[in-house]
């Protein structure tokens, strides 16, 4: 089974934040690989990472980076891999990271996810496979679907909520 999603962390510090990704991607059963790399600590495997994971089959790049967060904007400088970041919030709540994966420069997108947003990641991942998948497009739809059952489920519990003043 070869990865067609690779979730990138500048270190292993970011997995509990990462983890969310991960459980999506595994309950949806889509083959995945995690990687610890770091644009200033590793700068050579992260070009290597980069130039090569189109042809190892991968298909959508996660990458979550905190602080200065270069990962995810080396990266999509060196493939032309879909490259979803993920800002993490390590310093300043996440805005340096958010505000650096963000604001690439023209011909280097990186689609951005809330700080922490990893489970958002992963579903963004899951659509663009699900354009040519239509098995991973009905996961989709029933991930959907089990959303609404959340709410809908969550407003019959607020009924049952009692408060002096409450009306409903």
């Amino acid at each position: 089974m070869n990865p067609v999603v690779s979730i990138i962390m500048g270190s292993a510090s970011d997995l509990p934040v990462m983890k969310k990704a991960a459980a999506f991607l595994d309950e949806a059963g889509v083959p995945f690989e995690m990687l610890a790399l770091s644009a200033h600590r590793t700068p050579e495997a992260v070009e290597r990472f980069a130039k090569y994971a189109e042809g190892r089959g991968v298909k959508v790049i996660i990458a979550a980076a905190g602080m200065a967060a270069h990962l995810c904007g080396v990266i999509a400088s060196m493939t032309v891999v879909p490259v979803i970041g993920v800002p993490v919030s390590s310093t300043l709540d996440g805005i340096d990271a958010l505000l650096s994966i963000v604001q690439m420069p023209p011909g280097v997108p990186v689609a951005t996810v809330g700080i922490n947003g990893a489970l958002n990641a992963a579903i963004l991942a899951v659509q663009m496979l699900s354009v040519n998948d239509k098995e991973l497009r009905d996961k989709l739809i029933n991930y959907k679907e089990g959303l609404k059952t959340k709410i809908i489920n969550a407003n019959d519990e607020l009924k049952a909520v009692s408060y002096r003043h409450k009306t409903n």
